[in-house]
């Protein structure tokens, strides 16, 4: 998800973060997956940031496609660190039947970041993107898309992010920031639901 721990800040010009930066961008991704192409990725097209994360999860696509379509503030969560992107409140550890009517052009509720679901294609894709509503939003693009291939451990979940932030010191804002700390939140998600995923196979 888009969102910025304030720990981030004071990043910048020392090679440990440098290094952290680069492994958080591609964090459990193979040099193949970062280079194939990920559903929605020309939803933003002129992305300047993009950041592939990934996990095998010992269950199938079908089983774990549930999980990631029931995501969003008010409903599941996250599935990261609660205390920061869900207001406190605890992430689903079932999957709830009232959860699963996300569709493509459905509204998914990120609190301060409004998020549309730009491709739901079940067991196979799950594509957010973020909406900009304002007179900004011709200037900026974000998506995050999580996509299940089919694994002999059951799944490969690829995720990935791609942003254009186009105003004065967008680049720095990706770099510094938005990738950094969004790898941080995307890599407790993924653990957390290979975690969800494999009790419930």
């Amino acid at each position: 998800m888009v969102r910025v721990p304030a720990f981030q800040a004071g990043y910048a010009g020392s090679i440990p973060v440098t290094r952290s930066i680069m492994f958080l961008q591609h964090w459990g991704s193979t040099t193949d997956e970062i280079a194939s192409a990920v559903a929605g990725d020309s939803i933003c097209p002129s992305a300047t940031l993009v950041a592939t994360r990934s996990i095998t999860i010992a269950a199938l696509p079908k089983d774990v496609f549930p999980w990631i379509r029931q995501m969003g503030m008010g409903k599941a969560g996250w599935y990261s660190y609660d205390w920061l992107d869900n207001f406190g409140r605890k992430s689903a550890t079932v999957i709830k039947p009232e959860w699963q009517d996300v569709t493509a052009g459905s509204r998914v509720p990120g609190g301060p970041v409004k998020f549309e679901a730009a491709i739901v294609e079940p067991s196979r894709a799950f594509v957010l993107r973020i909406n900009f509503k304002s007179k900004l939003g011709k200037r900026l693009c974000g998506t995050l898309a999580y996509e299940l291939r089919e694994d002999p451990a059951g799944t490969r979940l690829v995720t990935r992010l791609r942003t254009h932030i186009n105003i004065p010191g967008g680049k720095l804002v990706e770099n510094l920031f938005l990738g950094p700390g969004d790898g941080i939140m995307v890599r407790k998600q993924l653990m957390n639901l290979a975690k969800r995923a494999e009790s419930r196979s």
